[in-house]
């Protein structure tokens, strides 16, 4: 988890940033009520945990959709591009597509908590022992994150989610025998959003 903590020290440095233009508009800027749009997109951190030492840290770029019915409810899809990552023996390439649901909670006019949870459709492309072939499944996922509300429209998140996408090479051939790699994703990750 070393590797995340830059992604840290950098929400903590934007958040220092964008404080003093926001501390010139209203501090009661409120947290929107109304329906609405809004887009957004993470980068982070991706830490594949999986057996047979088939784990790996790479970068996870993803760009969101979502419907917004109040300030305490939303419902969000997004692509995923999870990267390759794997070891000589076995390699991956995932991307994938979620559904789900958001909880939001403001703290204050500026900050608030959220979790989000729902489905995952992924897609690999693996290469393993030398058999190479395309395997797609779905999954669940949970999340929690934190947002700063740097306007009343533009918002800075920061958040974790954790995949629990099996991918089995058992289930990608029968030619593969005790090459198993269930793994888990797991991404922590900054980002923007706008809401419209």
């Amino acid at each position: 988890m070393k590797k995340s903590l830059p992604i840290f020290a950098g929400i903590a440095a934007l958040t220092s940033l964008t404080s003093t233009a926001a501390f010139s508009q209203s501090l009661d800027t409120p947290w929107q009520d109304d329906p609405g749009f809004y887009v957004g997109g993470n980068y982070g951190y991706l830490k594949v945990d999986g057996n047979d030492d088939f784990d790996d840290d790479n970068d996870v770029l993803q760009g969101i959709v979502g419907y917004r019915f109040s300030r305490y409810f939303a419902i969000e899809g997004s692509a995923i591009d999870f990267g390759d990552y794997g070891n000589d023996l076995s390699s991956a390439d995932t991307d994938g597509w979620t559904a789900g649901v958001k909880g939001i909670l403001p703290i204050t006019n500026k900050f608030a908590v959220y979790a989000k949870a729902g489905q995952l459709w992924w897609e690999t492309d693996y290469d393993v022992a030398g058999v190479s072939g395309n395997y797609d499944d779905e999954s669940l996922f949970i999340g929690a994150g934190l947002s700063y509300n740097i306007t009343e429209n533009f918002l800075v998140n920061a958040e974790y989610t954790v995949y629990d996408a099996d991918m089995d090479a058992d289930t990608f051939s029968d030619d593969i025998d005790d090459a198993d790699f269930d793994t888990d994703l797991k991404q922590a990750s900054i980002g923007l959003e706008y809401r419209f």
